[in-house]
């Protein structure tokens, strides 16, 4: 199939060329003309034969809200557009109900895999009618990992997000959770090589996952992991997550506590943040902070992994 892709950044830049090895023809277009396909969003929507299926991958909020905006002046009747960045549920609602009094469809779509998505695949969480959901289900089946598992349909418009966020809630507390272990390990004198602890739970253990090869993968680089400050950003879906549970009275301590303890990373350096800074750098790409030098703030190393927004490339 034939689709268009706004924001090429370090995902969107690798979902366009998973896309384009599965066989199907991708039309990218982003603000830098190093990375675009096309040089406006008018020569995208051109570009593409009808009915037109248009993907967006920007930040949440007005970026999204601007780029879904000017595709909605831009599309017809028939045409689809989807929402794969991180925005909340309650705004898909609102975007589905925009686009819809012109005759658009929409789906909004979680997307998981980071940096590592190319090679591994994006685990996907979509919403949506039955009917819009066929028409980019090629490109779902390109993106998503090899296997059984690893895509789901997960109910009408703003469920891809909300379980995307609920997942991402549940990445806070395990994080958290192998970050504290590995403080405590390295607070002790008896354990003499915390790293080998760590490896060695690869395997066989209950406690084995992808972030834990992850937070391994950190330590063979720097062991105490003394090139990282105790800072760790929250990328918004740990709040919401929160409010949700506040919302339904459905009770989220071990989500809402690793959120706080964020919180209390800028204020004092700690040691388990930068565990949760080193494994939030391997899975995504996301900016570390480094020690803060002299008479001078804190500098970031490293990118993150959101694609800004077309008018900000």
């Amino acid at each position: 199939m034939e689709i268009g892709l706004i924001g090429l950044g370090k995902m969107g830049g690798n979902m366009r060329e998973r896309i384009r090895r599965a066989g199907h023809t991708v039309v990218g277009y982003d603000r830098n003309p190093d990375l675009a396909d096309v040089d406006s969003l008018e020569a995208l929507v051109e570009a593409l034969p009808s009915p037109r299926v248009v993907w967006v991958m920007v930040p949440a909020g007005g970026p999204t809200h601007d780029t879904i905006t000017a595709l909605g002046d831009l599309l017809g009747e028939g045409d689809l557009v989807v929402d794969g960045g991180n925005s909340r549920w309650t705004d898909d609602q609102a975007h589905a109900e925009q686009l819809g009094a012109k005759g658009i469809g929409f789906v909004d779509c979680g997307v998981s895999g980071g940096v590592w998505g190319l090679e591994n695949g994006y685990a996907l969480m979509y919403g949506g009618s039955p009917d819009d959901v066929a028409k980019v289900q090629p490109v779902f089946d390109a993106l998503k990992p090899e296997g059984e598992f690893g895509s789901v349909h997960a109910g009408k418009v703003g469920a891809g997000h909300f379980s995307k966020m609920v997942h991402n809630g549940i990445e806070y507390a395990i994080m958290q959770s192998y970050a504290e272990g590995w403080e405590l390990l390295e607070k002790v004198d008896m354990v003499e090589n915390v790293t080998e602890v760590f490896r060695s739970w690869r395997e066989g253990t209950v406690i084995r996952s992808w972030l834990l090869d992850l937070l391994v993968a950190a330590l063979d680089e720097d062991e105490n992991l003394s090139g990282i400050r105790g800072y760790a950003d929250d990328s918004g879906e740990g709040r919401w997550t929160v409010e949700a549970g506040i919302e339904n009275a459905v009770a989220t301590p071990a989500i809402t506590a690793a959120l706080y303890a964020r919180f209390v990373s800028r204020q004092d350096d700690s040691p388990a943040m930068k565990a949760i800074a080193a494994m939030r750098n391997q899975f995504g790409g996301h900016a570390v902070h480094t020690a803060a030098p002299a008479g001078g703030d804190a500098p970031e190393s490293g990118e993150s992994s959101g694609e800004a927004h077309p008018a900000h490339q």
